[in-house]
């Protein structure tokens, strides 16, 4: 029966892929290594550096860490009138969202307060001020925004429009489930050309957006990233605030409140494993740099940029984990010039175990067949972190086979040549990386398929 499984080699030429191939699978409680392919080369990781991420982030603040956002005042109320000046503080929440922010405005009106006598100010000192994530993405995709100490909605705002006659309607808005108010602090233009579709300029006051006429049909809508969230988070407060009849002075942007000012309203995130667990799942990079360099900071180390904080993550992993040759540049994996080993991947989820942390925050990741079909009742049982950029497919997790044993696994492909030469116009959705993409998932299930039978 053996003689019918396909070697590892056999299954990585049949791809067919371009580039560079590298994996490591490992009996996940011995650490023994059961069959590799170039283990010791570094490959960009793409977004399965949310698994370091996840066990830095555990490692220094703690699965029981919670962010919070809170309205204080050096101030006091006292007949519907708030006498001081009123702080909103941000300390990072990647989750935070509109609905929130509105929870807290009413609160706080529930507290009595319909005047604020004194300024509004918003302290921004939790994080530095990251203006995006990485710089080598086109501006207007919504997965690389920037990154505060107050972030909102992920730190997108949600642009809409609708043609009416031969002109466009638009709105810029704070979307959340129930809510839509309107935000100046990102503003659209409408121009006559067909591309490219979106330009991005840093005006004075606001993100200045334009899109081509041409590129907008009838209707639609998407996610923009916002590059000044503070400001964003800031005036949608000062909005819903006015909706309570409430006015608020133009936002003051410091560090820190007084230490002294007294606490009025609090939001308090979930945990950071639940919080995790999430962003494993659906791989938000903003959650992930936030974690990071809330990771960094906790041991004392205070930085300004994703590539600082990524070089005291990288420093922790060899450390904490032996690795060798590897560097992050943030903590998402957005960066390609990210670098990893397969066998260093492996290596952290052996030294996690296979019943431990990292494996309760992975997805299932389903077997499917030739076509694409998910096997129902497939004995091997997948849980795992993927990542994708484009002519780059990543993958890491656990494979339990139907006798008990546990694999742990890294599979890491990537042709850099082909990625360097994509034209500009075409980095949104190159040609040829979707069919890469494809290429390399149908690799990665037939190389789990083989080790659940051969190493079972």
């Amino acid at each position: 029966m053996l003689r019918t499984i396909p070697e590892a080699a056999e299954i990585v030429q049949a791809a067919g892929l371009s580039g560079r191939i590298g994996f490591a699978v490992a009996d996940a409680a011995t650490g023994e290594m059961l069959e590799v392919m170039n283990p010791l080369f570094p490959l960009p990781p793409a977004s399965v550096a949310k698994t370091i991420s996840s066990a830095y982030a555990l490692d220094r603040l703690g699965p029981n860490y919670r962010f919070r956002t809170r309205l204080v005042s050096d101030g006091v109320v006292a007949d519907g009138r708030l006498d001081g000046d009123l702080w909103l503080v941000g300390s990072g929440d990647p989750l935070f969202d509109t609905d929130a922010l509105a929870t807290m405005a009413e609160n706080l009106v529930n507290l009595g307060v319909r005047e604020v006598t004194g300024r509004f100010r918003v302290a921004t000192g939790a994080l530095p001020e990251i203006w995006q994530i990485d710089p080598g993405q086109l501006p207007h995709v919504g997965y690389n925004p920037a990154i505060s100490a107050l972030n909102l909605n992920f730190n997108r705002v949600h642009f809409e429009w609708e043609r009416v006659g031969e002109d466009y309607t638009i709105s810029m808005d704070a979307r959340s489930a129930s809510l839509r108010p309107a935000v100046q602090v990102a503003r659209m233009r409408v121009e006559e050309r067909t591309s490219p579709v979106y330009t991005y300029s840093d005006a004075a006051s606001h993100d200045a957006w334009t899109v081509a006429r041409g590129a907008l049909g009838n209707a639609g809508s998407r996610w923009l990233p916002v590059r000044r969230p503070a400001a964003y988070m800031s005036e949608v407060f000062q909005t819903l605030m006015d909706d309570h009849g409430v006015r608020l002075e133009t936002p003051e942007y410091v560090l820190h409140a007084p230490e002294e000012a007294l606490v009025l309203v609090e939001h308090v995130s979930d945990p950071l494993d639940e919080i995790l667990r999430g962003m494993m799942r659906w791989s938000t990079n903003l959650t992930a740099e936030v974690v990071g360099l809330m990771a960094t900071q906790a041991a004392g180390e205070r930085v300004a940029s994703l590539p600082e904080s990524g070089a005291a993550m990288t420093a922790w992993m060899e450390e904490a984990l032996g690795a060798r040759n590897a560097r992050f540049v943030d903590h998402s994996g957005l960066g390609v010039d990210s670098r990893l080993r397969p066998q260093d991947m492996t290596h952290a989820l052996i030294s996690a175990g296979p019943d431990g942390p990292l494996r309760g925050l992975m997805k299932d990741i389903p077997m499917r067949d030739g076509d694409g079909n998910v096997i129902q009742e497939h004995p091997v049982d997948v849980v795992g972190k993927t990542g994708t950029l484009s002519f780059v497919s990543t993958l890491t997790g656990f494979a339990r086979a139907p006798s008990g044993r546990d694999l742990a696994f890294t599979i890491f492909s990537a042709d850099l040549d082909r990625r360097d030469a994509i034209p500009e116009d075409q980095r949104e959705r190159p040609a040829g990386s979707r069919a890469y993409n494809g290429a390399a998932k149908r690799m990665q299930q037939a190389l789990i398929e083989r080790w659940g039978t051969v190493y079972a």
